[in-house]
């Protein structure tokens, strides 16, 4: 009888130890789950409408991983990482990381929607009023990546050929070096004819020409083509710069 008990009792324990381990087991996972959505930062993908950014296996020596993360989509950020180069990495699962500069701030994103509503047109200098003219002149053009015009044009080529064209300036070819030109001027505060960058302020991606109304005028992409856009959080620039 003596022995069945104490079967009995260590068959109970060893239960009672087996479910207090997995038990345990669960409560960190949750635990560790609910620290780190409570921790992280939430972005959204800001690429180009009905494109993405490729999704890489780490941050140094990175390899793709076939996955791309949509313009829109939202992420909690698990960790981030300065790359050998200086550039900022946002880890968005197990072995899947972007890079920041295609991203905002979730949050950020919808307060500058109200932002945007506050925009209104200011009258043009006859320069600005040119440059605006040429910039939906050529409205329909294809997008070709490399062309600076006249039949067709990427984002920085559509710029510098409206600038040179419209203002007789020079802010030369890529958006990284455009975006050094001019002055930085507050979203708040835009006239016609400054130029609109997406992705980092100092090495942004992409470029388009304000042109009043709360729209803007840019080389989009190969299915695209040169459009003219509403301004909205959905696919908001990072940084103005007046030319003029």
């Amino acid at each position: 009888m003596d022995i069945k008990s104490n079967v009995v009792k260590f068959t109970a324990a060893t239960a009672i130890a087996i479910t207090g381990i997995s038990a345990v087991g669960a409560i960190n996972t949750n635990s560790t789950t609910s620290h780190v959505e409570a921790a992280t930062t939430r972005v959204k993908v800001n690429y180009i409408p009905g494109y993405g950014v490729n999704i890489w296996s780490n941050y140094n020596h990175p390899h793709f991983t076939g996955k791309r993360a949509r313009h829109g989509a939202t992420y909690n950020v698990i960790s981030k990482a300065t790359d050998k180069k200086g550039n900022l990495w946002y880890q968005i699962d197990q072995d899947q990381w972007i890079q920041a500069q295609y991203t905002v701030s979730a949050n950020k994103a919808v307060k500058k929607d109200k932002k945007a509503k506050k925009h209104s047109s200011k009258q043009a200098s006859a320069t600005a009023a040119s440059v605006v003219s040429l910039a939906e002149s050529e409205l329909g053009k294809p997008y070709v990546w490399g062309a600076t015009g006249p039949s067709s044009f990427d984002c920085s080529g559509l710029t510098s050929y409206v600038y040179n064209k419209a203002a007789d300036k020079n802010i030369s070819r890529t958006t990284y070096s455009q975006v050094k030109q001019g002055k930085t001027v507050s979203m708040d505060d835009l006239q016609p004819g400054d130029l609109l960058f997406w992705g980092s302020a100092s090495a942004p991606y992409h470029v388009g020409i304000y042109v009043g109304n709360n729209q803007y005028v840019h080389a989009a992409t190969p299915s695209q083509g040169v459009i003219k856009r509403k301004l909205s959080s959905y696919f908001y620039p990072s940084v103005a710069k007046r030319i003029l």
